[in-house]
């Protein structure tokens, strides 16, 4: 062991903290799960170390990567460390009924079997501490209803990476008008060949660029969300 190794335990809370943001940042995810469980045994709240460590820290890694700091591989490895922290608090935020930011079924439209674009955005939501149904790839209109509805979701994401599947949104979209709950939902899109232009054209609330780009949309539209609840 080194001179200058960091002893995460011998660190206070807020240098502890720090150290988890940077770790996390760098996808270390044996010392994330070691900094969320010193936090716990100082008695932090499950829900304190979600979102003033992990949350935090993730939120520094998606605006990096919007800016093009950052990179998908990168983005991925800080996404797996948020992982292990999360699998720890996962099972102690429901315990403690923590209060859910929302959650969001998110799947790849039939015909299309790319998935790392949808995985990131998965992977982002949940370190935005969105609770995140994966429907994975090749769904039809029923696999996003369904989950919708038994998950009792607050978005639907659909993603495609194909011109000749991008209309499939539509039809699901089309579909849900039909059956009087397109209102229940906010539905987000996103990939490679879409754009505004098309997330306006089909009826989706709105088209996200990216996983940074989603996870502050989607935080703005709950956020909504709530005030009209409220205000009603």
């Amino acid at each position: 062991m080194s001179d200058d190794e960091i002893i995460l335990s011998e660190l206070n809370d807020d240098d502890l903290v720090q150290q988890m943001m940077d770790d996390l940042y760098d996808g270390l995810k044996e010392e994330i799960e070691d900094g969320v469980n010193i936090l716990l045994e100082r008695g932090w709240t499950p829900y304190d170390v979600l979102t003033k460590a992990l949350v935090a820290g993730m939120t520094i890694v998606g605006h990096d990567f919007r800016d093009g700091i950052l990179f998908v591989p990168e983005v991925l490895l800080a996404a797996n460390a948020m992982k292990g922290g999360m699998a720890i608090l996962k099972p102690l935020l429901a315990e403690t009924g923590a209060p859910r930011v929302g959650k969001m079924v998110i799947g790849t439209v039939k015909g299309d079997i790319h998935d790392i674009g949808k995985n990131l955005v998965a992977m982002m939501m949940e370190g935005a501490g969105f609770e995140v149904v994966d429907l994975g790839i090749n769904n039809p209109v029923e696999n996003y209803i369904d989950a919708a509805k038994r998950e009792d979701a607050d978005i639907i994401g659909m993603s495609a990476l194909l011109t000749t599947t991008m209309p499939y949104m539509k039809v699901v979209i089309d579909t849900m008008k039909e059956q009087g709950i397109r209102e229940d939902y906010i539905v987000l899109v996103g990939g490679a060949p879409l754009n505004e232009e098309f997330g306006r054209a089909i009826g989706a609330d709105a088209y996200c660029r990216d996983a940074a780009v989603a996870v502050e949309t989607a935080k703005q539209f709950i956020a909504r969300k709530h005030n009209q609840l409220s205000a009603g």
